[in-house]
């Protein structure tokens, strides 16, 4: 059986990745982002990590297999899934087993995305929000395209069900950065603040950040509240 997908690994079960539904995550690997407090790194370039194993296609839906009526959806995550070209492909066979379908992703590929909503393969969209666009470059240590990056906020707002979110960095993030996001993504139905954890990175000196104290998030999130359907902080 050929793979589909390049994938960097599987958690079995989890009750956080996919809102409101118990779901099994899969990591898709490789990224065409370089985000320095990235907490999946070995999933970010592949084969810097010699010992790195992955996952064959065929044990992946094996495993589905054992778990109907256990887990109610799949969460695709990475990584960045969208730069692998036989995601649609992918997300058909999930779906076609019965089970919801979310995918997270950075939003670089808006024509990905275009295809997957096309399709109505995806359930839930999560989007990653790096920062505002003016700060893009310097989040993810490429270079963007900021009308992409746009295009697949609008995108988004497509999905059946969908949300933003920014894991916030204190060398990144500014107060009135969240209110240029917030005037930005006005009107969407979801926006998360996700607290920062130094514990693995993609650049190791991060680890030495300190995060935010919890309370500072939650008045980011009180300031941008009236823009949102719904805004929290997810510690």
């Amino acid at each position: 059986m050929q793979n589909l997908m390049l994938l960097g690994g599987l958690q079995k079960v989890s009750l956080v990745d996919y809102p409101g539904r118990v779901a099994a995550t899969v990591f898709t690997a490789g990224c065409n982002f370089l985000c320095p407090f990235c907490h999946n790194p070995e999933l970010v370039t592949i084969g810097k990590y010699p010992e790195q194993m992955f996952l064959p296609d065929e044990d992946f839906f094996d495993f589905l297999k054992s778990r109907h009526g256990l887990i109610e959806g799949v969460c695709v995550s990475g990584g960045e899934p969208t730069i692998q070209e036989n995601l649609p492909e992918f997300l058909k066979k999930i779906k076609a087993m019965g089970f919801l379908t979310k995918l997270d992703t950075n939003g670089a590929r808006p024509e990905a995305l275009k295809n997957l909503a096309k399709e109505n393969l995806v359930d839930y969209l999560a989007m990653d929000i790096k920062g505002p666009l003016d700060k893009y470059g310097k989040i993810t240590g490429m270079n963007i395209d900021f009308e992409k990056i746009h295009e697949s906020t609008e995108l988004t707002r497509q999905f059946p069900d969908y949300e933003f979110r920014t894991t916030v960095i204190p060398k990144f993030h500014k107060k009135e950065d969240f209110l240029s996001i917030a005037k930005w993504l006005d009107g969407a139905k979801k926006y998360f603040l996700q607290q920062f954890r130094p514990e693995k990175t993609f650049d190791e000196s991060f680890q030495h950040i300190r995060p935010y104290p919890d309370e500072k998030l939650g008045e980011f999130c009180n300031l941008i509240k009236p823009y949102f359907e719904t805004c929290e902080v997810r510690i």
